[in-house]
């Protein structure tokens, strides 16, 4: 299984499900009764997610591959784009108000339905190939050059919901300052920012890089994340744009530097965020079995469906199709982020947190478990595949 769902099993047991249930005011005496404490395990998990989406940045630069450049966007637009457009449609025939937060509106909740139908997770899947040993496979890149651009875009989409929070009826201004203010962000730290990156790099100025490149990077970081407060964009955003500009300087520069803030974060931090979001769960009060099933079946259906639409059109075999729609459907840590971002922000209710929280565990352990009994049969991940044969995922 992946580590996450043992880190929100940690904090779900700590919290109201387990512990909180069956000693009340106990639970209540060790995470209540002390204001500061409280305060500081937010700060760890505020940390660990600004970490966890730095290093997810960094990770995804390289996974583009010209050659499925052509498979990746026809999947882009089948198993993200379309499925994002329809949970766009569905949000406003169906009423979803019984799950909408205190500061949710009609734009920033179906902007919100329309990321959780399509979202998918970088480092879940990663951590899944790399467990499997097929991270190298031509399978591996193309989903996780969907992946990229996926995710690039539906982050910018949850800051916008994010900036838009708060107004009953959001005017048609705020709501275009919004829009404006986060594609300036995205395109300055898509493209500015890497090419004064690599210029710096190159330049006599690379001796303050050489000082220490661990403080130069987590530098870089918060002053993403500063400059995001500052244009009432996600900071989480923010974190996410700075990986992906530490990501684009060459490989060797930074490589280190970033391991070791991978090393820390997933030790720690990163940890620790995903405990607290246990923590946060109330499984006894606030699961409701019809928002849960109702929505897992609807994202995955959409996902799942356009992904095999695409792939009958492109002349691929129901297998391969399969594949690369279960393992696009694996929602992981960026639907967990974008449930607790959204949930924080007011824009959804605590059951409806609850179900997104759910639906991104169960969704990547069916990807799990897919591709094991996939390779283990001897199955090809993808028609052209011909390096996985029936001995299994070891020697791909």
């Amino acid at each position: 299984m992946p580590r996450v769902i043992g880190e929100i099993f940690g904090g779900l047991i700590l919290g109201p499900t387990v512990f909180g249930y069956l000693f009340p005011g106990t639970e209540n005496w060790v995470f209540s009764a002390y204001p500061s404490e409280g305060q500081l395990l937010f700060l760890i998990s505020e940390f660990g997610l600004l970490l966890l989406m730095f290093v997810s940045g960094v990770e995804i630069h390289g996974t583009f591959s010209k050659e499925d450049k052509r498979t990746a966007t026809a999947f882009l637009l089948g198993a993200t784009i379309l499925p994002f457009l329809i949970g766009l449609g569905i949000s406003r025939v169906y009423n979803f108000s019984s799950y909408a937060g205190p500061n949710s509106n009609p734009v920033s909740l179906s902007l919100i339905i329309g990321i959780a139908v399509a979202v998918t997770s970088i480092p879940v899947i990663s951590k899944i190939f790399i467990d499997l040993k097929i991270m190298n496979t031509r399978y591996a890149r193309i989903v996780l050059a969907i992946a990229t651009v996926e995710d690039s875009i539906l982050y910018a989409g949850l800051a916008i919901a994010t900036g838009i929070a708060g107004a009953s009826v959001p005017s048609t201004y705020s709501i275009a300052t919004v829009i404006a203010l986060t594609a300036v962000f995205l395109l300055t730290g898509l493209l500015i920012v890497p090419r004064a990156l690599r210029w710096f790099s190159a330049s006599r100025g690379r001796i303050l890089l050489e000082l220490s490149h661990s403080r130069f990077a987590i530098f870089l970081l918060f002053l993403f994340v500063a400059a995001a407060a500052l244009l009432n964009v996600n900071i989480v955003f923010g974190a996410f744009l700075a990986g992906i500009a530490i990501g684009t300087v060459p490989r060797d520069t930074f490589a280190k530097a970033t391991e070791s803030i991978k090393k820390i974060s997933l030790a720690l931090f990163t940890p620790a965020y995903f405990a607290i979001v246990g923590l946060e769960l109330d499984l006894i009060h606030q699961f409701d079995i019809v928002i849960f099933l109702g929505f897992l079946l609807l994202s995955s259906g959409l996902k799942i469906a356009g992904a095999l639409g695409v792939g009958k059109l492109m002349r691929k075999s129901w297998l391969s199709s399969a594949n690369l729609a279960i393992g696009l459907n694996a929602r992981g840590g960026p639907g967990i982020v974008l449930a607790t971002v959204a949930f924080s922000a007011g824009l959804i209710s605590e059951p409806f947190f609850v179900a997104l929280v759910l639906i991104a565990i169960v969704t990547s352990l069916v990807t799990g478990y897919w591709l094991r009994y996939t390779l283990s049969r001897g199955l090809p991940l993808l028609d052209e595949d011909k390096s996985l044969r029936r001995n299994g995922p070891a020697d791909s």
